[in-house]
């Protein structure tokens, strides 16, 4: 019995060389083959219509068509062109599984189609009358929750895309691993939170996969693996923009993309969420574009391979909500039911709460209790986030000072703003929303690894501290409030100086320009 594939295959052949006999008889009755002012042209050398049988591996053939815009088009022709553009559709759309409708290509290196109306599209996918389809853009952000700063960036992301663009932009986000990868490939966020939770663990891992020779052997290995499974979560969305925010989401897309040729019609950034020390898996000669928080990073991104002009020194992104004027911290203490006249520190351990955070508030709350004056001099704020327990316990505590515990809160700005200080583990995200805020920083801890440069890039700026025992950061905290409160304003000056707000809105605006950059064809028209 014949494999269906296989007569598939020798179907679309057999058609294209009717096609293409169809097409030379064209040529023949109307004029010559060559340029002219009455007619048009017939070349087989050139590359705007590609057909190569829709998956089989044989010779290629080539043909241009090409229409003069001041002479009626011969009606034989439109015919030609309306059942070609027919077949097109047919056997590309539906028998290859993994093609890319959105952008006008097959899974081979060219291809031809037509748009939905019948119109003539060309090698690139755009109308040759120079207009675009009629549909909003797709991007994809590919991230994985391997701690919360992925998700966080990508979804801030969206938001500005939706923020600036509007319906022009159809904008999603998908965990490329867990949602499209067989076990044990969607397991990764496991995976790293148990490395997380074993220090070693982690390190030895980060550290150990940081040479190119070895992680790229990996996702060579891995790619043989999984290459299909991630083609068709790509395909899924049909995008015109892929962007990034995780180190793990480049080398095996990027694979994908360069065997189906779509490299050149899909603009692939990275959004690179680590503020100073970052894995070398972050960085890909491929992309078209990416996006360094830091000029350390962008060192890194050169000394990778990376060229000057696929780099971009916006900052890291953050909540379009972080960019708005900030309220009164009166007004925001009162609806958060915080003392408003106190000074305030805000303690928080992350999205799942993780940290010392209750052996700190313990020491805080002794700390910022004069037992001469017999009152308060300062209040916490406490986010626990996802941690319940943590949160229970921090409310059934009988504090001699002001403190206000909350679980997973989704206005962090307003939480920022109504503080003074912050102490925090060395995210990247919640150390770029506090420097926005203007907050000194105390941080008392680090993951190995992506994280251990935050610490140096905080202190070396004058922006904090660095300390992980809570009687030692409760004074610090407590000598802000007091006699040190010149030194308090000294690094909250600092912090706002390093603070990149926009970042977020050029990030996307500078995508923009790419995808208008990429999809751009001079004026052509097929009608009289």
């Amino acid at each position: 019995m014949q494999n269906p594939s296989t007569a598939t295959q020798e179907s679309a052949s057999s058609a294209s060389g009717f096609f293409l006999t169809r097409l030379t008889g064209l040529a023949s009755r109307n004029r010559s083959p060559c340029s002219n002012s009455d007619g048009y042209s017939l070349s087989t050398t050139s590359n705007a219509l590609f057909f190569n049988g829709c998956g089989s591996r044989t010779r290629r053939t080539r043909a241009s068509l090409s229409l003069n815009t001041k002479s009626s088009v011969n009606s034989s022709l439109r015919g030609f062109i309306s059942e070609f553009n027919s077949f097109i559709r047919f056997h590309c759309d539906k028998v290859v599984p993994d093609s890319f409708a959105s952008i006008g290509v097959s899974s081979h290196e060219n291809g031809v189609r037509g748009n939905d109306s019948g119109g003539v599209l060309g090698e690139e996918g755009l109308q040759l009358n120079g207009v675009e389809a009629d549909r909003p853009k797709k991007v994809l952000i590919l991230m994985s929750d391997t701690g919360g700063g992925h998700r966080a960036s990508a979804e801030a992301i969206r938001a500005a895309f939706n923020q600036e663009f509007g319906d022009e932009y159809q904008v999603f986000i998908t965990d490329l691993w867990t949602d499209h990868t067989p076990w044990p490939f969607n397991q990764l966020p496991r995976s790293y939170n148990f490395l997380v939770k074993h220090g070693a663990l982690w390190k030895m891992t980060y550290y150990g996969t940081a040479p190119r020779v070895i992680h790229q052997s990996n996702f060579a290995a891995t790619s043989t693996f999984i290459a299909r499974e991630i083609a068709q979560g790509l395909m899924k969305y049909q995008p015109d923009i892929i962007i990034s925010v995780h180190p793990l989401m480049q080398h095996v897309p990027l694979r994908v993309l360069r065997s189906k040729g779509l490299l050149d019609k899909i603009v692939f950034t990275t959004v690179i969420t680590d503020l100073s020390t970052c894995h070398p898996t972050w960085f890909h000669k491929l992309v078209t574009r990416c996006y360094c928080p830091s000029t350390e990073v962008a060192k890194r991104a050169q000394k990778a391979g990376l060229q000057t002009s696929q780099i971009k020194v916006y900052g890291l992104p953050v909540r379009p909500s972080f960019v708005k004027q900030v309220r009164p911290k009166v007004e925001l203490r009162r609806e958060l039911g915080m003392d408003e006249n106190l000074p305030a520190v805000l303690l928080m351990g992350g999205g799942e709460g993780m940290g010392p955070i209750e052996a700190t508030a313990r020491a805080l709350g002794d700390a910022l209790y004069d037992e001469s004056l017999g009152e308060a001099v300062g209040q916490v704020l406490i986010i626990c986030g996802r941690n319940k327990k943590l949160q229970t316990r921090l409310s059934s505590i009988d504090w001699k000072i002001p403190v206000q515990v909350k679980g997973f809160v989704t206005k962090m700005e307003e939480c920022m703003g109504a503080c003074n200080c912050i102490i925090t583990k060395a995210g990247p995200g919640t150390i770029a929303e506090a420097m926005i805020r203007g907050l000194p920083i105390i941080l008392n801890g680090y993951i190995a690894g992506q994280e251990a440069g935050n610490v140096p890039y905080v202190v070396e700026n004058g922006c904090g501290k660095f300390s992980k025992s809570p009687k030692e950061i409760s004074k610090i905290v407590a000598d802000w409030f007091g006699p040190g409160s010149k030194q308090l304003e000294i690094m909250s000056q600092n912090a706002l100086r390093l603070a990149r707000p926009e970042a977020v809105f050029k990030i996307v605006q500078d995508m923009h320009e790419l995808v208008r950059q990429r999809n751009y064809l001079p004026q052509l028209s097929c009608t009289a």
